[in-house]
């Protein structure tokens, strides 16, 4: 097994194409074709999380947050930043970052915070626009069930609560989805052969390498034409935070207590509370106020985040709860689902989790 291996199973959990464009993720350093001897998970690279990995014998960290967020011009070892990469080169380590690829993913950050807190009927608070694709061609009506197989195959009309695709005996799929995933099987089109048939497909962007290569490997001739399109749909599936419900009404303090307990935190910064009790909890893992006005839009009565300001608690305007429980608070649980996750998908090389605590905020 190489390092690359293991990075696919990341991509396929949370393809890197939905990370935020301010990020920095990916394999940061090292070879992805080095041979793995083991993988150690953790919240932040450290140095001390590097000696992690050199006595535990893990080659490759995989590190929920990026230890290169901006440009590096030296490698002098000025700061701690520099001294980690030198460190990593030196002994042949190598550095994933998932980042916001996980923040923006279906089951992550901020389905790890509702799973916490038991919150059910979850959706994402903030949803990706221009993420679907849709796929246009023709083909020869006689090639045309081939191609659709192919290209379902390959991921197509897989959008929102896919589950079984199956095919009847023209080759047209059915599958369980959202407004958004409804592959069209036009008829013939006015300006091609009456032979031929219109097939349009969607399709979620990260795939759409797979879905081209299917396609000219599978259409019959030489030169496709075809038109791929973003759409302008939010994807249901994809963005940032989330808005569940608890099971029953909690009263406020209590609630805001519970909180403190299930995310292990010594204090929690609020806004007025202004409501007896709660019950539409919406969910940012780190920092979160850009999030504010999406919570209040869904009629969340609090809004659990992090790295709120002084203003920011202005803006609550008695509408929402707005609850700073800590940056890495919000994410601390993060690096054991991604343990688990590998664990589970490598079954034949160790994945440690990290027992350093990165935490840089210290509470007297």
């Amino acid at each position: 097994m190489i390092v690359q291996d293991v990075i696919n199973y990341l991509e396929e959990l949370a393809p890197l194409q939905y990370a935020e464009d301010f990020d920095n993720v990916g394999l940061l350093v090292g070879d992805k074709k080095t041979k793995l001897t083991g993988v150690l998970v953790t919240l932040d690279t450290l140095e001390e999380v590097v000696d992690e990995a050199i006595a535990k014998k893990c080659n490759l960290i995989v590190s929920f947050h990026p230890i290169i967020f901006k440009g590096l011009k030296k490698l002098n070892g000025s700061n701690y930043v520099e001294r980690v990469v030198i460190k990593a080169i030196k002994n042949n380590i190598a550095i994933y970052a998932i980042h916001t690829a996980l923040d923006n993913c279906l089951q992550g950050v901020n389905d790890i915070i509702c799973n916490t807190l038991g919150l059910t009927n979850k959706k994402i608070l903030l949803p990706q626009q221009g993420t679907i694709k849709k796929l246009t061609t023709y083909v020869p009506k006689k090639d045309a069930k081939t191609l659709r197989v192919a290209l379902f195959n390959a991921g197509a009309g897989q959008i929102g609560n896919y589950e079984n695709c199956s095919f009847n005996s023209d080759g047209v799929g059915t599958y369980k989805g959202n407004e958004n995933s409804n592959p069209v099987i036009g008829t013939k089109g006015k300006l091609h052969s009456e032979e031929e048939t219109q097939i349009s497909v969607t399709f979620q962007k990260h795939l759409e390498s797979k879905i081209l290569k299917s396609l000219f490997e599978n259409h019959p001739y030489e030169e496709v034409a075809f038109e791929v399109a973003t759409l302008d749909n939010y994807n249901q599936t994809i963005g940032m935070g989330m808005v569940g419900e608890l099971e029953n009404e909690q009263k406020t303090e209590d609630f805001l207590n519970f909180v403190k307990q299930k995310m292990n935190v010594s204090c929690i910064k609020h806004s007025n509370i202004t409501k007896k009790e709660v019950k539409k909890i919406a969910v940012l893992g780190g920092s979160g106020s850009f999030a504010i006005n999406a919570a209040k839009s869904v009629n969340a009565d609090v809004l659990i985040t992090s790295d709120l300001k002084y203003h920011d608690f202005f803006s609550a305007e008695n509408q929402i709860i707005l609850a700073d429980i800590g940056h890495y608070e919000s994410e601390q649980f993060t690096k054991n689902f991604l343990a688990d996750y590998l664990s589970k998908k490598i079954t034949n090389f160790a994945v440690v989790l990290s027992m350093i605590n990165t935490n840089p905020v210290k509470y007297l």
